[in-house]
């Protein structure tokens, strides 16, 4: 059975499947690595800089330079695609605080999965944590798997043992449980 968001008087509901919640947890996991880059350490004994701790703006991504990964670059984009110094400008002031709310959100969607498969139960900032978490791992497996319309069709006379079958459709499976969980807000 494949899990999907049901409405409930509680709130968005899903019945995971173990796999599905560890599957879930592996890649919110590898999100939560990619978003955090170099800025994050396990330190403690590192000073915080006062001017960040008011400002809340780290000089980890001041730069304004669009990330090489492409992944990176698809889920933290350019403001202004035709205006090179404006997105740049942008980009400096807004990439920490964006990489800090994605990061938020999988967090709290990772706390949320039930260990071995079972039920969960969303509120409203849960439901907002689950759907934008769901929509960085399809932006980053579609931009990785280089998905495109000609996708769907390459799956469907693919065989399914493949890597690449397995992948589109966990790519597929993200897209239905993000879909499932939209239509729950309707």
């Amino acid at each position: 059975m494949v899990a999907r968001f049901r409405s409930t008087r509680r709130g968005p509901s899903a019945n995971l499947a173990a796999g599905e919640a560890v599957l879930l947890g592996v890649l919110l996991a590898d999100l939560l690595t990619l978003l955090a880059g170099d800025e994050e350490t396990d330190s403690e004994s590192e000073q915080a800089d006062p001017l960040e701790v008011i400002t809340g703006m780290s000089d980890a991504h001041q730069s304004g330079v669009v990330p090489d990964d492409p992944v990176l670059a698809r889920l933290l984009p350019d403001a202004y695609a035709d205006d090179p110094e404006r997105a740049a400008e942008f980009r400096r002031y807004t990439e920490d605080e964006l990489r800090a709310a994605k990061r938020t959100a999988a967090r709290a969607v990772l706390e949320s999965l039930p260990a071995e498969g079972g039920k969960v139960v969303l509120d409203a900032a849960l439901t907002d944590a689950w759907l934008g978490a769901l929509n960085d791992l399809r932006l980053a497996l579609g931009t990785r798997l280089e998905v495109t319309e000609d996708s769907y069709k390459e799956l469907e006379g693919m065989d399914p043992t493949t890597r690449r079958a397995r992948e589109l459709n966990v790519f597929l499976w993200l897209g239905y449980l993000q879909e499932t969980l939209v239509d729950t807000q309707f």
